[in-house]
């Protein structure tokens, strides 16, 4: 009883503080739904993960929006998988702001078809580019996020490939992100902002601005 609580307690929260209509909700759940149907076949998250599902992968997609910056036209979600963050984040967008515009990059093709099949089917102004992270074009986005793609350090290349000079990085990381991020400053200027998660109380958000490869003009 009291971890039911607590998960209801979770969804409550998470959903109010982002501002979550009921249309909207709906939407969720339906998305949830096709992720389960889907997994098995595609592989779309860990099977270990489906009964815990919502909280797991819903919310705690859901909660990068609480920490993103208001003006957000563009968002790049890198390696998109199943669409998490990237599709949650487009429906709870999408009677936001009619300019907003998603893009989700993923070089597998069976996700990819997944992402194109979600983004008809929930009517979202989001672009699905099957290929990968490094050989895709600029996208040039207000944001870009990844999770459970590749270290810190890595990933970073990416996230500078696809992130406006002025952009957001927003990246969730699990227990180890304080090792994660002296890795990646041998490598790489940015400011940080670390946030605790929601969902898992070992994990966080890393928000970072001003990235630069280090040997370049800050």
């Amino acid at each position: 009883m009291i971890e039911l609580r607590m998960q209801i307690d979770l969804h409550n929260e998470v959903l109010e503080r982002a501002n979550v209509s009921r249309e909207t909700l709906e939407d969720l759940k339906a998305f949830a739904a096709e992720l389960e149907k889907w997994s098995s076949s595609i592989n779309l998250v860990a099977p270990n993960s489906l009964q815990n599902l919502w909280n797991r992968h819903i919310l705690d997609s859901a909660q990068l929006k609480l920490v993103a910056p208001i003006a957000k036209e563009v968002w790049c979600d890198l390696g998109s998988g199943g669409g998490l963050p990237g599709l949650v984040i487009a429906i709870l967008q999408k009677e936001v702001s009619a300019s907003f515009r998603m893009i989700l990059i993923e070089s597998d093709a069976r996700k990819a078809a997944f992402l194109k099949m979600m983004t008809s089917r929930f009517e979202l102004n989001a672009t699905v580019v099957r290929s990968r992270i490094d050989e895709a074009p600029s996208a040039s986005a207000d944001v870009v996020s990844a999770r459970a793609l590749a270290p810190l350090e890595p990933l970073l290349k990416g996230v500078y490939r696809h992130i406006r000079g002025d952009g957001v990085a927003l990246l969730p990381k699990g227990r180890n992100f304080q090792a994660e991020v002296e890795q990646a400053r041998c490598s790489w200027h940015f400011d940080l902002e670390v946030f605790e998660s929601l969902i898992d109380a070992e994990s966080r958000i890393l928000r970072l601005r001003n990235i630069q490869p280090k040997g370049m003009p800050i």
